[in-house]
């Protein structure tokens, strides 16, 4: 049937309406989508940009390479090796089916432990698993292939020396950051700066591009320090045997050397190894020779004999009467009384008495200056963290039975680092240097702090303590002269002193016709029936000072003592 022609030309109408409207609105999408894309590209193209980086732009960190420790010769003490460490994007790794159990297998931990840590951490997106890997385990990890597991190449401080060089060093954490020793003390130049580089990170957190790098990273400075290793080992050796010989509880050597102030040589025992962190233990790594304090004994009558000799009312052939003295409720008394006898007489044979009527005829602000001018009661300025300043009270608040104590080594406390250095400045010629554990060229200027000939006269004095009548014979080295010092002390404890708990030390300087090194030998609770400082410390020092000699080629001073040798098969 045939439509009319209004209704064929009303439809067109309505055609030609509706392809308008059609038409309009495409034309309106286009020109809402030109708008759109100039608003993008051109109005909110920086913002735009922005945002993007926000989402994939990152800065990323450069660690530095922190510096090498070394010894004066080169001799590497501590080093940054690099490691690599497993990291995790949790929100990725919890949905990566059996991986946990996989991860964890590998890794050597507990499975439930490392499900509750990523579980715990689904906000984040990056989480640490191991620190410090092998670069061949941590190979094995990324065979696995798990998503959302990562590697991360970082430095691990390692320590080739261990136990020997533990309580000098310290150790750092796990970020490289100096905790103890001198890895603390020299962190700042140590550590160095961290580079930063723009990178792009695709959705999972992974660097796709390296797009700049905005500061390279500054590595940390080489640290050399004053140690000769030699000696460092050689003094370790002899101070462990020496421990174990006498079942003592702890002990330390120092070896300074007196020109310059260096510190040669520093151990303690017990020691620890730098590279198990399980031993990072304050019992453990604090370094006793710098942090501990004792009251020194008979090793500190040097120190008021030269006083005594500073005041000018003694000479070195001054006589002296060893006869007991009583000073308030207390009488002073040696084992046998040794009469008169000169200077040199009453520190060979350690009288008690003798050195207690020294002290209490001299002033106690004379007294107390020349102690204090030889560096007790202050720390030495080595810049060693922990360093302990000692003990020693004014003398506005000395009285009679605390000055004749205090001269044969009670009532004042002092670390075995102070006591070096003091005789390192009777050794100098009564030139005060500064402590250091940096290597330094040449001798070092100081402050005089004692006449020179009055030390020259100590340092005479001191060589009859090491002659067979003297308490320090087993301190002698063939073919050199010894000046040194025994001493025995019993050790503090609540309400007095113990009666079978001593300290056990010798401190002297080598070669005595010119001084090169200071060394001072501590053992802390000697067991068995030895326990004199001159049988317990004086044969450590002689084993170290002889050995320390030789390798630093120091010629003899005393070939006179030195018995012959016999060649074999040579001519009668």
């Amino acid at each position: 049937m045939r439509r009319r022609d209004g209704e064929i030309e009303f439809d067109a109408q309505q055609f030609r309406l509706r392809a308008r409207l059609v038409a309009g609105a495409l034309a309106l999408a286009a020109v809402a989508l030109f708008g759109r894309s100039v608003q993008l590209q051109v109005l909110d193209r920086q913002f735009l940009a922005e945002q993007g980086d926000m989402r994939h732009a990152r800065v990323a960190r450069m660690p530095a390479h922190r510096g090498v420790v070394l010894d004066r010769f080169g001799e590497p003490l501590a080093a940054s090796s690099p490691v690599d460490t497993v990291w995790v994007n949790p929100q990725e790794f919890a949905q990566a089916g059996d991986g946990i159990a996989q991860l964890a297998r590998v890794l050597k931990r507990d499975r439930q432990w490392l499900a509750q840590r990523v579980t715990s951490n689904l906000d984040r997106q990056f989480l640490y698993v191991a620190r410090h890997m092998d670069p061949a385990e941590a190979a094995k990890v990324k065979a696995l292939g798990i998503p959302g597991v990562y590697l991360m190449r970082e430095y691990r401080r390692y320590y080739p020396n261990g136990e020997v060089t533990g309580h000098l060093l310290g150790f750092t954490n796990l970020d490289e950051k100096g905790q103890e020793g001198l890895e603390l003390a020299y962190d700042q130049s140590l550590a160095g700066v961290d580079g930063r580089k723009r990178v792009i990170q695709d959705g999972r957190g992974r660097i796709v591009q390296n797009v700049e790098s905005i500061a390279a990273p500054r590595p940390g400075e080489a640290l050399q320090t004053s140690i000769d290793l030699r000696i460092q080992y050689l003094a370790y050796r002899e101070l462990k045997a020496a421990i174990r010989r006498h079942h003592a509880r702890a002990g330390s050597v120092i070896v300074l050397d007196v020109t310059t102030g260096e510190v040669l040589a520093i151990v303690n025992q017990p020691s620890f190894n730098p590279n198990d962190r399980a031993q990072y233990e304050v019992a453990r790594y604090r370094n006793r020779a710098v942090t501990d304090i004792f009251e020194p004994g008979s090793s500190i009558k040097p120190f008021v004999v030269a006083a005594a000799l500073a005041s000018g009312r003694y000479r070195p052939d001054s006589m002296v009467d060893t006869a007991a003295i009583r000073v308030g409720i207390k009488t002073i008394q040696d084992k046998r009384d040794y009469g008169v006898v000169d200077l040199g007489q009453v520190l060979a044979r350690s009288s008690n008495a003798g050195m207690a009527k020294i002290a209490l005829s001299l002033e106690p602000a004379q007294l107390h200056g020349t102690l204090t001018a030889l560096g007790f009661g202050e720390v030495t300025a080595s810049g060693f963290p922990g360093e302990s300043a000692g003990l020693l009270s004014g003398a506005a608040h000395w009285r009679p039975i605390g000055i004749a104590t205090m001269a044969y080594g009670y009532g004042l406390s002092v670390t075995p680092l102070q006591l070096a250095q003091a005789y390192a400045t009777i050794g100098a010629g009564g030139v005060h240097r500064p402590v250091t554990f940096r290597r330094v060229q040449g001798p070092v200027e100081g402050q005089r702090v004692l006449p020179e000939r009055i030390a020259r006269d100590l340092v005479g004095l001191l060589e009859e303590a090491v002659k067979p009548a003297g308490t320090g014979v087993k301190a002698a080295v063939p073919g050199y002269r010894v000046a040194g010092k025994t001493g025995t002390a019993w050790k503090a404890t609540a309400g007095g002193y113990s009666t079978d708990k001593y300290l056990s030390v010798f401190a002297g300087v080598v070669p005595a016709s010119r001084p090169r090194l200071a060394v001072v030998v501590m053992v802390d609770e000697p067991g068995g029936a030895l326990y004199y400082g001159g049988d317990v410390a004086a044969p450590v020092f002689s084993a170290v000072v002889g050995g320390a000699l030789r390798l630093m080629s120091v010629a003899p001073d005393d070939l006179e003592r030195i018995a012959p040798v016999t060649l074999a098969g040579a001519a009668p």
